[in-house]
């Protein structure tokens, strides 16, 4: 009832400014009220309209720090990054030190990649802002931008120290850290703050969420509990607990902490979808289902539980209902490989070749480096008789991904179905250099004794001089 009233209002003030605008009828507007009128403008995306409102209000108030930023953010939607940031250096030359222009300033220089102006932007803030570990976040940030990691750690390890809640700051230095080789030698750094604070459950977090990078989920689990133990409400501690047990495949373990977060903070879609995840390795499937489906309800934009529900029907083999929804997930995240091969296999399975070619292809671009994308896309044309295209997919596959051991025994297959013998035998060769035991996946292609014979006589010959 109250946000309706507010709507309402919102629309009538946005009408007596527009009948201001066209009949120049008389009514005041404080500051107040224009940023109302340019907030509703934005909020349904009606920049011109909001550029127009900003103009005015300006006129009256030409000094407003809040008009200058409306104007600018203004300015960077409708991709007018340069003025916004001229607007901003306007306003600077009245209020040189408002943290809040620097920030914003530093914002756009970072949008247009610009990351040292950015960083001097944000540097300048330091002495006048209240949220400094936003500030150092921003300028890690930057450094992150620019590719020095060392640089964007410090930053981050600078934000964390003012605050250890900052998630995003503690998320992007275990980042850093880990592209930059530092992450285990960094321990010493989380263990610090425990040593400072035993009973700090944020420092116990902090140190899980570096362990699970590390992939070592058992320390992960062990300093979660320590979390949950200080403060059993903190939801976070128990959803990456949850997330611990999935990696371990732990899938009941999981499904109680998911749970629990749910008491916490109640039900929200990436919790829901989680939990559907979980049920989804128990392979209690119907379960799954209506997790993914309460996913959708609550965000129809969230494309892992659409994603979700179609692999759940698919493992039923429902697939004309699982292309349907592996579609809605992949017009949401057009540019994710693992999206296109859910949908290629699915099509596949309903018989669809050409979609499911063309699916494949898709992946290929989107995800290079699965060699599963190659392996199944290949078995397309390998059902389809077709071995010589079967083989060039293969030969693309391993320019991509050139140890990868199932592509060079599938690539034996296809070679001996095409009759090119010898090169089959070199294939062959450098396959079992690479996994011995992944030999065995042979025999399912060829159910031929003789075939079979000849193989094996080949494989014994590579062990016995190996």
């Amino acid at each position: 009832m109250q946000e309706e009233y507010k709507r309402k209002e919102e629309r009538e003030l946005v009408r007596k400014f527009e009948a201001f605008l066209k009949n120049k009828e008389p009514f005041y507007f404080d500051e107040e009220t224009f940023l109302q009128v340019i907030s509703y403008y934005q909020n349904h995306e009606k920049y011109n309209q909001a550029l127009r409102a900003c103009e005015v209000a300006l006129e009256h108030y030409p000094y407003s720090v809040d008009m200058l930023m409306e104007l600018a953010d203004v300015l960077v939607k409708l991709d007018r990054q340069d003025d916004a940031i001229e607007k901003l250096e306007e306003a600077l030359n009245y209020h040189p030190n408002d943290p809040e222009l620097l920030m914003q300033k530093g914002t756009i220089h970072s949008l247009l990649s610009e990351y040292q102006d950015a960083v001097e932007c944000y540097q300048k803030t330091l002495d006048f802002a209240e949220d400094k570990d936003e500030v150092y976040y921003s300028i890690g940030l930057a450094f992150q931008g620019m590719g020095n990691y060392e640089a964007a750690a410090e930053n981050y390890k600078q934000a964390i120290e003012f605050n250890m809640l900052n998630e995003n700051a503690l998320y992007e230095l275990a980042y850093c850290l880990d592209v930059s080789g530092e992450l285990e030698s960094s321990l010493d750094y989380y263990h610090k703050f425990i040593d400072q604070d035993p009973y700090s459950e944020y420092a116990w977090y902090n140190l899980g969420i570096v362990y699970n990078k590390l992939e070592q989920f058992e320390k992960s689990i062990d300093a979660y509990e320590y979390a949950v133990a200080i403060d059993d409400d903190f939801s976070s501690a128990h959803f990456n607990m949850g997330n611990a047990y999935m990696s371990l495949e732990q899938y009941d373990k999981a499904l109680n902490a998911y749970t629990k977060t749910m008491d916490i903070e109640g039900p929200t879609s990436e919790t829901y979808c989680h939990i559907g995840a979980a049920y989804e390795k128990m392979e209690q499937l119907e379960l799954a289902v209506k997790n993914y489906q309460k996913a959708t309800k609550l965000d129809h934009l969230y494309h892992e539980a659409w994603y979700g529900l179609g692999i759940c029907l698919g493992l039923q083999e429902k697939w004309y209902e699982a292309i349907h929804f592996l579609n809605k997930a992949l017009k949401l995240d057009v540019e994710n490989g693992i999206y296109w091969k859910a949908v290629a296999d699915a099509e596949a399975k309903m018989g669809n070749v050409i979609s499911a070619l063309e699916a494949y292809a898709e992946a290929s671009e989107m995800d290079p480096e699965n060699p599963q994308v190659w392996l199944d896309w290949s078995n397309v044309y390998y059902e389809q008789g077709d071995f010589q295209l079967a083989q060039d997919t293969v030969e693309e596959g391993l320019a991509e991904c050139p140890d990868d051991a199932d592509l060079f025994y599938r690539s034996v297959v296809y070679l001996i179905e095409g009759g090119k013998y010898k090169m089959a035998i070199n294939r062959l060769e450098t396959a079992l250099i690479l996994d011995f035991e992944g030999h065995l996946q042979l025999f399912d292609y060829f159910p031929n004794l003789h075939t079979q014979k000849a193989l094996y006589k080949i494989i014994e010959q590579y062990r016995k001089n190996n």
